[in-house]
């Protein structure tokens, strides 16, 4: 009884940690921040006007937060572009999934839409991987109550496939990310970036937390998928040892094959004795 009540409520709060941390990864910003010292930089191009112009209104100049949907400013956005204020009270853009037939899709490389696609996957697979949580929190809630061996190995195996599906997203993310600065030939790529910013110093990349968090998600999705699968072998367990305790206090009834004894319906004299 001890093992399977502990294991089932330390799973229960991994699980909830699990869909906690993975929905604030999911729906904020700051997975791939990038600094930009403009101070070097705009003394450098102190002679350089039309430099000077460009820094003032090119996203590449600005610090920037990059997310799955959105890209935001925390100090300055550049001039001209329209922004919207983010739940964490940044100004941001959103991020462009779609692209219509026009001339600028036309001219995209096939790696340029690789790199589209994975980007499109990246969201279908956290989605799915949300899906598989909302259907392990019914089986889990159920197992829990009936303490049925059944639905608690099913939650497992559904914060299983939703931490594996995670993981593939991250990794798909992390394919964006290559494909963007080291792959891509592109000016939309960091290969079309102007030279001053690819200098040591002058631009620096770094993992938010909104990209920490989601990796924590992902590894309290796994122990807490581990965590329920003991809990189903220790509730297995538990039920046999109960079962056997239950038969030592069974009795065993035999059928008495003796003749019943029939009384005589009156007294003797009845009958002339």
């Amino acid at each position: 009884m001890a093992c399977s009540t502990m294991t089932l409520s330390v799973g229960t709060i991994g699980a909830v940690v699990a869909v906690v941390c993975l929905s604030v990864g999911f729906g904020t910003d700051n997975w791939h921040e990038i600094r930009v010292n403009r101070t070097i930089i705009r003394a450098r191009l102190q002679a350089n006007e039309e430099g000077l112009k460009e820094m003032d209104t090119d996203v590449k100049y600005f610090d920037r937060d990059e997310g799955l949907f959105r890209i935001c400013f925390p100090q300055k956005k550049p001039r001209g572009l329209s922004t919207y204020i983010s739940p964490v009270q940044t100004e941001c853009t959103n991020i462009n999934y779609y692209f219509s037939e026009n001339k600028v899709s036309a001219g995209f490389s096939e790696e340029r839409w690789e790199r589209i696609y994975m980007a499109r996957s990246v969201i279908g697979l956290y989605i799915t991987g949300f899906f598989f949580l909302f259907l392990s929190f019914f089986t889990g809630i159920t197992g829990c109550w009936k303490r049925s061996h059944g639905n608690v190995v099913a939650t497992g195996l559904l914060q299983l496939l939703a931490a594996l599906v995670d993981a593939g997203a991250m990794g798909l993310w992390h394919g964006v990310q290559y494909y963007d600065y080291q792959k891509l030939r592109d000016e939309m790529a960091y290969f079309g970036w102007p030279d001053i910013l690819k200098r040591r110093g002058y631009t620096n990349f770094y993992y938010g937390w909104s990209y920490i968090l989601a990796w924590i998600g992902i590894g309290m999705s796994l122990m807490a998928a581990i965590l329920f699968l003991c809990a189903a072998n220790c509730l297995r367990r538990e039920k046999k040892i109960e079962q056997a305790k239950n038969v030592q206090y069974l009795m065993p009834v035999y059928p008495d094959k003796r003749q019943p004894y029939t009384a005589y319906p009156g007294p003797y004299y009845q009958y002339g004795y």
